[in-house]
C-alpha cells in the first residue's frame, strides 16, 4: 500500500525453491513462456489464502522467496490509526488494486497455453470481491489507503486525517474488461460509485483523490456542468494520477456498455487538464484547480502540517516570491513523468479502443507529448529539464525555503528519459504518422525516440528504413519490450522483435530467480503484480502474430511501497 506517509513494512517469510533459474538452462524456444508458467504456478500455490481458514480464492500481494511467508503491513503507530483485527498492528496484504497486472498476466497465459486455470483464478478472486467485499455503494476495499487483511478478511484503512477509510486509485487502470466478463452489472456499479465517491462538485468537476465509502449515489451523469476556467479555487485536489483513473474508468464503461454519459464526463475531465496547460507552451497540467486557502502560511519553513492544502497552493507558497503568477502546483514540471508517461499511454489506449469516439484523446495526448519534447528534452544527455509550464528552465534552482516539494537548499536537476518514456513516445509514434509530431518524435536524427534509444544503450533505430541497433545491449527493462512491440506494429521489422528477445533474455537473467520475478538475484521479495511476466507474454504473442491474446498494458501501477527492516 503506497501512501504519502512513510509507514515501515515487515515481511515474514519462506517460499520453497520450486522454481529454476532460466540463466542456467540451455537455449529453449519456449523459455520465456515456461518462466511465466512457473511463476504463475508458484503464485497460485504459495500466494493463495491459507490464513483466513475459509479457503478463499484471494491472493497475497507478494511473498518472501526465502521464508515462504506473505507480505505483511506493519504499522508503527507514528501517524493515524489502522483497522481492527489480526495481530496488533500487523496485517497480511491483499489489495486487489495491486493485482491488476497479475490478472492480465493470468489471462494472457491462459490464452497462449490453452490452460484455463490462470484466468479462472483471476475470475474467482474478482467474483469474491463482488460478492463479499464491496461497500454499500459498490466500491472495492482497495487502493492507496485500503486493503483486505487475509487473516480476518476485514478491510484495513490507513487514516487520512480523521477518515480511517478512504478510496484511492492513482494510475492503476484496473482490468475492467475481465471484471465485466465476471459480472457486468457490478462492474458498472463500481465505476459509477468510483466517480460518485470522488467528485465533490459536478458543476466544476472538482474532485479529490480520497473518495468516500458508502456515499449515497447522486445525480451522476445527469448533473449540471458549467465548465470553469483553470485554477479555480476548490475543495478538492484535482491530481492527474486519480483524474486519469476516473477518465479511464468512465471511458471503458462506455466501450463496454454504451453508456454515453460516462464517456461525456470522462472527456470533460480530460479536457480540463488540457485547458489548464500554459497558453504559451502547451505544457502541463498536473491539476486544473487550486485548493482554497483556509489559513495563511507563515513566512518561515513550510514544514509538517503546513504542507497540507489548507494553506492553499503549495507551489505558490514555496516558490511564489521567486516566480509570481507561474508558481502553481498544476504548472510544476520538476519531473514530467506524472503527466507524460502513464496518463499518455492510457489515453492512447482509449483512443484505439474507442475508434472515432476517441479522436480527442489522440489530439490532446500528442500535442502534450510534442510540447514536452520540444521544451524540456535535451538530446545531448537524454534528459528532461525541470521547468515551469511557461518554459522557464529550473536546472540548478535551489529551493529558497522548506515546503511541500522539499527542503531549503534542494537543487533541481534534469531527470533521465527512461524506459517508460521510451514506451510512451514509441506508442505515440504509432498515432502520429500523419501529424507534425511524426518528424519530431522519430523521423530525424535528433528526434526524441531515436535519442532515447541511444541514451538507453539500444543503438539507433533510424526511421523505418535504416537502423544501427545495438544487438549486444544489456538493457533488461520490460518497458523496452513493450516499446519494441509498439515499433513492430508500425514497421513490421523482424529485427525489432529480435532486439526484444535480447532484452527479454537479459530480463530473465536479472529478474527470474527461485521461480518468481524479483528486482534482481539478491532480492528476497517477489511482488506478484510484476510487469516482467506480462512483457514476456506480450513478446510471445507478437512473435506468434497473435498480439490480441495479451491484454493491453498502459503502464498501470499499484500501491505497493516495498520497504523492509
Amino acid at each position: 500500500m503506497k501512501t504519502n506517509i512513510k509507514v515501515p513494512f515487515l515481511f515474514v517469510c519462506l517460499v520453497l525453491i520450486t522454481g529454476i533459474s532460466i540463466s542456467c538452462k540451455k537455449e529453449d524456444k519456449n523459455r520465456r513462456l515456461n518462466a511465466v508458467r512457473i511463476f504463475a504456478d508458484n503464485v497460485l500455490e504459495k500466494g493463495i489464502d491459507r490464513w483466513s481458514g475459509k479457503n478463499t480464492p484471494l491472493l497475497a500481494d507478494g511473498i518472501n522467496v526465502i521464508t515462504n511467508e506473505p507480505l505483511e503491513y506493519v504499522y508503527d503507530g507514528s501517524t493515524g490509526a489502522m483497522g481492527e483485527g489480526g495481530p496488533p498492528n500487523k496485517w497480511i496484504i491483499h489489495n486487489l488494486a495491486n493485482q491488476q497486472n497479475l490478472f492480465r498476466t493470468f489471462v494472457a497465459l491462459s490464452n497462449l497455453t490453452g490452460d484455463p486455470k490462470y484466468r479462472e483464478a483471476a475470475e474467482k478472486s474478482i467474483r469474491f470481491h463482488f460478492d463479499s467485499l464491496r461497500d454499500e455503494s459498490g466500491l472495492f476495499h482497495w487502493g492507496g489507503h485500503e486493503f483486505i487483511d487475509l487473516r480476518t478478511l476485514k478491510p484495513i484503512g490507513h487514516a487520512w486525517r480523521q477518515n480511517l477509510h478512504s478510496h484511492e486509485l492513482k494510475d492503476v487502470y484496473p482490468y475492467y474488461d475481465l471484471m465485466w466478463e465476471v459480472d457486468k452489472e457490478k462492474t458498472a456499479e463500481f465505476i459509477r460509485a468510483f466517480w460518485n465517491a470522488h467528485v465533490i462538485d459536478w458543476s466544476r468537476l472538482d474532485f479529490n483523490r480520497h473518495g468516500v465509502y458508502n456515499k449515497k449515489m447522486g445525480q451522476l451523469w445527469n448533473s449540471e456542468y458549467h465548465q470553469p476556467e483553470p485554477f479555480f479555487e476548490g475543495d478538492g485536489l484535482t491530481f492527474l494520477n486519480t483524474g486519469s483513473d476516473l477518465i479511464y474508468a468512465g471511458s471503458i464503461l462506455y466501450s463496454l456498455s454504451g453508456d454515453e454519459g460516462a464517456l461525456t464526463w470522462s472527456k470533460r475531465l480530460a479536457e480540463q487538464y488540457v485547458r489548464a496547460r500554459h497558453p504559451k507552451t502547451d505544457l502541463g497540467a498536473y491539476q486544473f484547480s487550486k485548493p482554497i486557502r483556509k489559513k495563511q502560511p507563515p513566512d518561515g519553513p513550510l514544514t509538517g502540517l503546513l504542507t497540507y492544502s489548507d494553506y492553499g497552493d503549495r507551489a505558490e507558497n514555496q516558490f511564489g516570491k521567486d516566480f509570481p503568477g507561474i508558481a502553481l502546483e498544476g504548472w510544476a514540471l520538476f519531473d514530467g513523468a506524472g503527466i507524460y508517461t502513464t496518463p499518455a499511454l492510457m489515453q492512447l489506449e482509449l483512443a484505439e479502443k474507442l475508434g472515432d469516439k476517441g479522436k480527442e484523446f489522440i489530439g490532446w495526448t500528442l500535442s502534450g507529448l510534442y510540447a514536452y519534447a520540444k521544451y524540456a528534452y535535451n538530446c545531448a544527455d537524454n534528459t528532461f529539464r525541470p521547468m515551469w509550464a511557461d518554459g522557464t528552465d529550473l536546472t540548478g534552482y535551489a529551493f529558497p525555503r522548506t515546503g511541500y516539494y522539499g527542503p531549503e537548499g534542494h537543487v533541481l536537476k534534469p531527470s533521465k528519459a527512461d524506459e517508460l518514456f521510451l514506451f510512451t513516445y514509441q506508442r505515440a509514434v504509432r498515432f502520429s504518422m500523419h501529424t507534425k509530431c511524426w518528424r519530431y518524435f522519430l523521423d530525424r536524427d535528433t528526434s526524441i525516440v531515436r535519442s532515447i534509444w541511444r541514451g538507453l544503450g539500444l543503438g539507433d533505430p533510424g526511421t523505418q528504413h535504416s537502423r544501427d541497433i545495438n544487438w549486444k545491449t544489456d538493457n533488461s527493462s520490460p518497458y523496452v519490450i513493450f516499446a519494441l512491440i509498439e515499433r513492430h506494429k508500425v514497421t513490421g521489422d523482424k529485427g525489432t522483435l529480435r532486439l526484444a528477445k535480447k532484452v527479454a533474455d537479459n530480463l530473465l537473467a536479472r529478474s527470474f530467480h527461485k521461480g518468481f520475478f524479483v528486482s534482481d538475484e539478491k532480492s528476497t521479495i517477489a511482488e506478484f503484480d510484476a510487469i516482467e511476466p506480462l512483457a514476456l507474454l506480450a513478446l510471445e504473442a507478437a512473435l506468434r502474430g497473435e498480439p490480441e491474446k495479451v491484454p493491453v498494458f498502459s503502464g498501470g501501477m499499484n500501491h505497493l511501497d516495498l520497504k523492509t527492516e
